[in-house]
């Protein structure tokens, strides 16, 4: 059932990508791309910023990052992989973009007809994916986690899919935003395997938080991007912004299969990532430095984690923990002086830890399912500590007030 020729759009299959300048010559005299030959209008330029040639356009295609990027993920194949020197990650299987909004949207272009096709979400999610379709002129069908799992619903998602032939992609997160939960990866792959044979749609798996979870084994991995090429109706998307900590360079990675990579990296602007973007991210991924920095970054963050949910139930007035410990954040249901989950002493709570106390969390109780949450980011162990005191005294101060 599944095809990839006749999902893509017709103008994307017959699309030629654009002819870059540095596609033919990287070398020499270069006077072919009409760029400034003087070089940066900067007054200092640095020894690394000379290096990277800024007044010459980027690398279109980024291999070597792509190298690198492909490394740290094979090492740590899915268990849930056949063979893995038959379907490893190659470069062919990324595509990059200025953060995952850019895949996500890319994504939409190449498979849904604007007012026509559909995409399918699984609410409580992340808000982009709504955005984006809407940008695009193209529906939303929804299937809720399920609840109070916040695990995908498989009967729900096939049941809708086969019977509606114009949704053409299902977005999954996993981790969950807001839940911070993992979605069990056998269940998504059930999912992808049954799709396959009912289906022409892809099932696209954002892991933006995936290095927060923990693996069943140090030689396994609960990411599914090494299984793009084992299931060629799945995607993959990742970031750079969370666990690497490099929310500032907008770099986003979409792991397909090749034939659909390649559709996605004719449909991007050529020049997408810049040569800084390149240069850092190219830092953060190598084995000897980036990677090292990461990890560690990573362990700190879910001690603390682990320590600021312990501080928070201690809280009273601070409910259940109602998402998962996967994330680089928690989500938590405050209650009213009835001890009922309440978005109004949620956003009362929200609201006088920002402003008065410049603490600043998300409300996120108008989500389904998530009465009277508050999404906390992990901070440092002093963040947390401070997070914690201020959070007591303010919710304190939020049932005084409405005595």
């Amino acid at each position: 059932m599944f095809e990839l020729k006749s999902l893509v759009r017709p103008n994307i299959l017959t699309l030629e990508p654009y002819r870059c300048a540095r596609d033919d010559f990287k070398t020499g005299i270069l006077l072919d791309a009409n760029e400034n030959t003087h070089g940066p209008a900067l007054k200092d330029v640095s020894n690394e910023e000379e290096t990277l040639e800024l007044n010459r356009y980027p690398d279109p295609h980024q291999i070597d990052l792509k190298e690198q990027i492909i490394a740290f993920r094979n090492e740590k194949p899915n268990k849930f992989l056949k063979d893995y020197n038959q379907d490893k990650l190659t470069p062919e299987n990324l595509c990059l973009g200025v953060g995952s909004d850019e895949s996500i949207d890319l994504l939409l272009r190449c498979v849904c007809v604007p007012g026509k096709d559909k995409l399918l979400i699984c609410p409580p999610t992340y808000g982009m994916y709504s955005i984006c379709a809407t940008v695009n002129d193209v529906a939303l069908t929804k299937v809720p986690l399920e609840y109070p799992s916040f695990q995908v619903d498989i009967d729900g998602i096939l049941n809708k899919v086969t019977k509606d032939s114009s949704i053409k992609l299902a977005y999954l997160t996993s981790p969950g935003n807001p839940t911070g939960k993992l979605l069990k990866v056998s269940d998504i792959v059930q999912l992808v395997e049954s799709a396959a044979s009912k289906w022409n749609g892809l099932i696209v798996v954002d892991e933006a938080y995936i290095d927060f979870t923990t693996s069943e084994a140090d030689t396994a991995s609960e990411s599914m991007t090494t299984l793009v090429n084992q299931y060629p109706n799945l995607v993959v998307l990742q970031t750079l912004s969370k666990s690497f900590g490099l929310a500032g360079i907008r770099l986003g990675i979409t792991f397909a299969n090749p034939e659909l990579s390649k559709y996605l990296n004719a449909m991007k602007y050529p020049y997408n990532i810049s040569s800084l973007t390149a240069n850092i991210a190219l830092r953060a991924t190598s084995i000897d430095s980036g990677l090292k920095i990461m990890s560690k970054y990573v362990l700190s963050i879910i001690t603390q984690r682990n320590l600021l949910m312990d501080g928070l139930q201690k809280i009273d007035g601070v409910g259940r923990s109602i998402g998962g410990l996967d994330s680089n954040f928690v989500l938590v249901e405050i209650l009213d002086k009835n001890k009922e989950p309440s978005n109004e002493t949620a956003k009362a709570l929200y609201n006088k830890l920002a402003v008065s106390n410049e603490v600043v969390v998300r409300f996120r109780g108008n989500e389904l399912n998530c009465t009277g949450a508050l999404r906390i980011s992990v901070g440092t162990a002093d963040e947390n500590k401070i997070l914690l005191e201020k959070l007591q005294k303010c919710l304190q101060e939020v049932y005084n007030e409405s005595s």
